[in-house]
């Protein structure tokens, strides 16, 4: 129902993940390994991928829906980068949604928040799935 406020989704986010997500992307850009070249740009340090953040949001639209067939359209645009410290415990990312509408057709549309330390990360966070 429009206005439904979804189950929060947390992920954890560490150093180990980003060197994964690079060898599986092949984005091996120094800023989200190097704290040396990540400060030297500007950054707070390491930062996650764009692409990795926007996944995670996917993940957590996918577990809303039932099932990745479900998530008929996905879009975000990036607000500010989520800095990984060199820590066991990483960062976390937060996601949320709301509810913005039901349509008689069986599709819901909802708008997504997605957040790392109180930051919003992402903007225009959309998703339409069709519930199962």
């Amino acid at each position: 129902m429009s206005g439904d406020v979804l189950p929060v989704q947390r992920f954890r986010v560490t150093r180990a993940d980003l060197v994964r997500y690079a060898g599986a992307s092949g984005d091996f850009n120094p800023i989200h390994w190097s704290d040396r070249v990540a400060t030297g740009v500007g950054l707070p340090g390491v930062i996650a991928h764009g692409m990795f953040t926007m996944a995670l949001t996917g993940r957590a639209v996918t577990a809303w829906a039932g099932a990745p067939d479900a998530v008929v359209e996905f879009s975000v645009r990036f607000a500010r980068p989520v800095p990984v410290p060199d820590t066991d415990e990483g960062t976390e990312v937060e996601v949320s949604a709301v509810v913005k509408e039901v349509t008689d057709d069986g599709l819901t549309r909802l708008d997504l928040t997605a957040t790392c330390q109180g930051e919003k990360v992402l903007s225009l966070a959309r998703a339409t799935i069709r519930k199962r």
